[in-house]
């Protein structure tokens, strides 16, 4: 079965948001990049909240029937990268976001509206 994008996108969002995501953006890379159909950014307070958002992911998106095809950095990262094929999540701590400025970088990329995944 495969999961369709943006259904993807969303389970990713709600994961993230479940274990306290700050600054959640995702941004449409469909015209933009051959990479995926999404990127999204987000960032935990620490190490270990990277990885307790990266755990949520893979666990969510399993259980909604989508691949977690690979998982970039390791346990205590500030920067984890996970490759879900239609979707490609970053997940930082806040400097090494500041740092690398993604957004920045692909800011050819329509912003795709996800407050309504997001708990307030």
């Amino acid at each position: 079965m495969t999961v369709a994008p943006i259904a993807l996108l969303e389970t990713v969002v709600r994961a993230g948001d479940d274990k306290r995501a700050e600054d959640i953006v995702a941004l449409n890379m469909e015209g933009v990049s051959l990479l995926a159909d999404y990127f999204v950014v987000m960032s935990g307070n620490t190490e270990r909240q990277v990885q307790a958002i990266i755990d949520e992911i893979h666990d969510k998106v399993e259980e909604a029937g989508g691949t977690v095809k690979s998982i970039e950095g390791k346990k205590g990262s500030k920067w984890m990268l996970m490759d879900l094929g239609d979707v490609v999540v970053h997940v930082f701590t806040p400097e090494e976001r500041a740092n690398y400025k993604l957004e920045q970088f692909w800011q050819d990329a329509p912003e795709v509206n996800v407050s309504e995944w997001i708990n307030e």
